[in-house]
Parts: C-alpha cells; sequence; structure tokens
C-alpha cells in the first residue's frame, strides 16, 4: 500500500470522527434546550445534521475501505448503488439546508421586526419538502439509470457511467451525453445555486450589519467627544471595540462562504472537467477533492451550530448537570459504604435538644389553663 493510501485513509478516518461526535453534539443540545427545538432555524440545522450523520456512517466508511484495498467494496453492487443514492441524496440535501439557512439569516437581519411572520414553522416545513423532492429527484434518475457504482478514481460509491462501460466496453456517445447533461444539470442546480443564494444573501446581510455598526459608531464618537473628561485607556477601548464589531461580522460572513468554497469547489469543477476531458484524472486527486466534500460535514457543526452562543450554553448547561449528578451519586455511594456513619446522629442531637423547651413550654401552658 502507497503512504499516499495511508495518509489520505487517516484523513478520512479523522474526518468521519469528528463529524459523527460533532453532529451528535448538535442532536444532543436540540434534543436538551426547549428553546432551540422552538426556533425555526433548528428545523434547518437538525435537517443538515441529520444528513451530515448519514453520510460519514454510509459513503465516508466505504471510501476508507476502497483506499486500503478493497475495491470494489465489500458488500456487494446493490450495497454500493443504494451507498451513492444516499451520496447523491444528502448531499444535495444538505447544499439545499446551507441555503435555507442563509435565506432565514438574510430575512432576520433585513426584516427583524417582521420576521416572525414572514418565517414560521410552516415556511420552514415548506422549504425543507422541497430540499427533499429536490434531492430525491436527482439522487432517483441515475439509480433508474444504472449511473451509480463504484468509482476508481474517487475510491467511493458515487455517481459514474457504469451501463456504458459494461455493455459495450466503453461508454457510447449517446450515453456519455446524457450522463454529461444530468451531471452539469446536478452541480448547477445544487453547488452553483446554493452558491449564488449564500453570496446573496450572507453579502446583503454583511451590508446591513455594516451599516448598523456605523451608526453604533457614529453614536459612540459623538458620545466620546462629549466625555472630554474620560481617560483615554477607556476611549481606546472603546475605539477597539468597534473595531472588533466589524471584523466579526466579516469573520461569520467570510466563513459561511469560504468554507462551502473550499470543501466542495475541487470536487464539483474535477466532476465537470472528466466529462469533457479525455486524460484521466490522478485517483489522489480524485480521492483528496472527495474528501474536501466530506469535511464539509466536520465543518458544519461548528460553522451554524456549536459556535453560536446559545449552543455553547447548551452544553455548559449539560456538562454542569452530568457533574452535579455524578457528584451526587459519588456521594451517595460513599454513604452507603458506611464511611459517613456520625452524621445522622447530630440531627437526632439537636431534636432531642429542641423537643425538651417545647414540652415545657406545653408545661407552662397547661399549668396557666
Amino acid at each position: 500500500m502507497h503512504a499516499l493510501d495511508v495518509a489520505l485513509s487517516a484523513l478520512l478516518v479523522a474526518i468521519i470522527v469528528v463529524s459523527l461526535l460533532a453532529n451528535v453534539l448538535v442532536l444532543v443540545c436540540f434534543v436538551y434546550s426547549a428553546e432551540i427545538r422552538r426556533q425555526v432555524p433548528g428545523l434547518f440545522v437538525l435537517n443538515l445534521t441529520g444528513c451530515n450523520l448519514l453520510l460519514a456512517s454510509s459513503s465516508m466508511p466505504l471510501t476508507v475501505a476502497g483506499l486500503l484495498g478493497h475495491a470494489p467494496p465489500p458488500g456487494g453492487h446493490g450495497l454500493c448503488q443504494l451507498v451513492g443514492f444516499l451520496d447523491t441524496f444528502l448531499t444535495a440535501n444538505s447544499m439545499l439546508s446551507m441555503a435555507a439557512l442563509s435565506i432565514d439569516r438574510w430575512v432576520a437581519v433585513v426584516f427583524p421586526l417582521s420576521y416572525h411572520s414572514r418565517m414560521r414553522r410552516r415556511d420552514a416545513v415548506i422549504a425543507l419538502a422541497y430540499a427533499w423532492l429536490h434531492s430525491l429527484g436527482f439522487a432517483v434518475a441515475p439509480a433508474c439509470l444504472s449511473w451509480l457504482g463504484y468509482h476508481r478514481q474517487y475510491a467511493s460509491c458515487t455517481l459514474c457511467n457504469g451501463r456504458a462501460v459494461r455493455a459495450a466496453g466503453g461508454p457510447s456517445p449517446s450515453s456519455r451525453a446524457h450522463f454529461a447533461a444530468y451531471t452539469v444539470a446536478l452541480h448547477a442546480l445544487t453547488f452553483l445555486l446554493v452558491l449564488v443564494v449564500l453570496c446573496v444573501t450572507y453579502l446583503k446581510v454583511l451590508q446591513v450589519a455594516r451599516f448598523h455598526c456605523k451608526r453604533i459608531d457614529v453614536i459612540t464618537m459623538q458620545t466620546l467627544v462629549l466625555l472630554v473628561d474620560i481617560h483615554p485607556s477607556v476611549r481606546q477601548r472603546c475605539l477597539e471595540e468597534q473595531r472588533k464589531r466589524r471584523q466579526r461580522a466579516t469573520r461569520k460572513i467570510s466563513t459561511f462562504i469560504g468554507t462551502f468554497v473550499v470543501c466542495f469547489t475541487p470536487y464539483v469543477l474535477t466532476r465537470v472537467v472528466e466529462l469533457f476531458v479525455a486524460v484521466p484524472i490522478s485517483p489522489y486527486w480524485g480521492v483528496l477533492c472527495k474528501s474536501l466534500a466530506y469535511s464539509k460535514a466536520a465543518c458544519d457543526p461548528f460553522v451554524y451550530s456549536l459556535l453560536r452562543h446559545q449552543y455553547r450554553q447548551t452544553c455548559r448547561d449539560i456538562i454542569n448537570r452530568f457533574s452535579k449528578r455524578r457528584s451526587l451519586n459519588s456521594s451517595g455511594h460513599r454513604e452507603e459504604n458506611g464511611k459517613v456513619e456520625k452524621k445522622p446522629s447530630i440531627p437526632e442531637k439537636k431534636t432531642e435538644k429542641a423537643e425538651k423547651p417545647t414540652q415545657e413550654k406545653k408545661a407552662g401552658t397547661d399549668s396557666a389553663v
């Protein structure tokens, strides 16, 4: 086995572990916090998390098996077709969930007063239903046309024109044209469409955020001018906070768009280029592009959930609850083992001392009567 195969396998295993742990943590926060469940974006995050978990437990392990020399992967052609179907469906569904989250944030920032009337749970359910129908349509078509199978350049069960190759020893011009048209339509109506939505919505959000920051900066500067006797360190701290506020908004928007572009662009461009170029693609480059696409499942929990204040607070609450429960269980276990024996006798003495004055009071009242 080549050293590059081992390195790519180790990278994929790390992506699988991070994806499973991070997405499971998001699910735990969703189940634990009633406030997160009540919010409309929670439905989109839940759908995205479910897609990432299924992708990390189905397609990624078979890619690792293909890299380790099991090509085609264990399970037969039927399992490979099922995994290829899930790969197409889950990838498209997760992209559309990101687009729905960006639209939700755009409405929340641009229309803050009418957000609850514009983005209701019914609207979120309709958006998710469209995402599912869109993804199912693009996943069912290659399954019916036998365009799903093991692709050696990507070491994974994904889109490939397998029926034409098996039938004639090479793809015929008509089947090649149909497969190319489907592949271009798939990436144009998923990757390209979602990228346009992300850029339009998040750049509008950034524009509004910068406008609000500018207004806050004007008010802050007017206040600093009026406060003549303010200490220079306080003035410098206020100016530094203004700069951090502007950078924070830019950094968040760059993270949303940048992770999507970095993770999916190499794989999508490679799949489109291989349709029109006769030179075969290097398997190492193909697997690296596929690994980058898989890494989005590991990035999404941090980009959309775990780095937000609400999820961080929920994680702290869960940790504090479990730590308190462990401390109570450990203290109860010590008492059962007989290590704390003299504690019950202390309240008994206090009760005996407390009963004596009450009896004396009763006797005094009886004598007074």
